[in-house]
């Protein structure tokens, strides 16, 4: 049986082709009888719209941007390297790709930014920023305003976001306890775990899950309280470093975020840096080096290109109204080794 075609959808609704056009495009001035007889016909006779080539037809370009954290996030860092690769590369799929950097101390300036864009006829936003109200509310107004819009890394639910882009990250904390019991063995021992930020989702998911898996499993780990750097690299490290002073038994450490070359500045070096576990997030130059030179022992990632690839898919597919394929954009959880790097570029 023959693809049923828009011709068939005038014919059978008794219309014409330039009134297909209107309804299928959402464009004024069809009445709403038509437009009802027009979707009625569409599912008796079962068509399905080929949304790429109607808008190749029409030279349709998409518009979106990507508004990234504006600071030392070697993980954001990551993702503005991997869209430029995108941007420079010999086909972005009639795509416009821009990138915004909003500060990651100044909350207001976050929310000021997305607000923007409501009036610069972007189709997609894809945002990592924290889950603060004034940032729910930002989202919120966009997709008031028709804006599709997706989280990445951290997400933020509870905000009208489309779709969240990355990893499970209470599963990925799973992952790090499973890891920091194997290698502090039987005889465990005290953990310090440090993040950039707890305002980020993703801190404390895989805070949350670092922290079940020990206690499902009743592992010999003492996880320390989470010694936060708000956003500043001399904050972490005198946090860090009172935490030592402290606690001069400390086997592990766990890295949920931000601040691992501050962590690895303070142990370099040291009697402690011969034994300690580290355990890191995202495959950045700091943490690839780190196994290099064994001073991480493994690193929790995700592919960077799958993620923003995902993210423009889903914000295209959104903005034509099309289903997403949930197992196209599942983004992996990866242990990445030494021994494993080279497979890593």
């Amino acid at each position: 049986m023959l693809r049923p075609t828009v011709k068939d959808i005038a014919k059978n609704a008794g219309v014409s082709l330039a009134t297909v056009d209107r309804v299928l495009n959402g464009r004024p001035g069809v009445r709403k009888s038509t437009i009802d007889a027009v979707f009625k016909t569409i599912d008796e006779i079962g068509y399905v719209r080929d949304v790429g080539a109607a808008n190749l037809a029409r030279r349709r370009e998409y518009k979106l941007v990507f508004v990234l954290a504006d600071g030392d996030s070697q993980s954001s860092a990551a993702v503005e390297n991997k869209i430029n690769e995108i941007i420079s590369g010999p086909s972005t799929e009639r795509t416009v790709l821009e990138v915004i950097k909003a500060p990651e101390g100044d909350l207001h300036k976050v929310a000021n930014i997305l607000n923007s864009l409501r009036k610069k006829n972007y189709d997609g936003v894809a945002i990592m920023a924290p889950e603060t109200p004034l940032v729910r509310d930002a989202i919120l107004h966009l997709k008031e305003a028709g804006v599709s819009v997706v989280t990445l890394v951290s997400d933020i639910p509870d905000s009208g976001r489309d779709h969240y882009v990355g990893i499970d990250n209470v599963a990925a904390g799973r992952i790090a306890g499973f890891l920091m019991s194997r290698f502090l063995g039987q005889q465990g021992g005290k953990v310090l775990v440090t993040s950039g930020s707890m305002r980020l989702r993703d801190s404390v998911e895989r805070r949350l899950g670092f922290d079940s898996y020990i206690l499902d499993k009743n592992q010999p780990v003492n996880a320390l309280a989470t010694v936060e750097g708000h956003d500043s690299i001399e904050i972490l490290t005198n946090a860090v470093s009172n935490a030592l002073l402290l606690h001069p038994d400390i086997r592990g450490f766990y890295s949920v975020g931000a601040g691992i070359p501050a962590l690895l500045a303070l142990l370099r070096g040291t009697e402690r840096m011969e034994s300690a576990i580290v355990i890191a997030h995202d495959l950045t130059p700091q943490t690839r080096e780190g196994l290099e030179n064994e001073t991480i022992d493994a690193v929790i990632a995700q592919n960077v290109g799958h993620m923003v690839r995902s993210a423009i898919r889903v914000l295209k597919a959104v903005s034509d109204g099309s289903q997403i394929d949930p197992a196209q954009e599942l983004i992996r959880i990866d242990i990445v080794l030494k021994e494993n790097l080279f497979n890593w570029s």
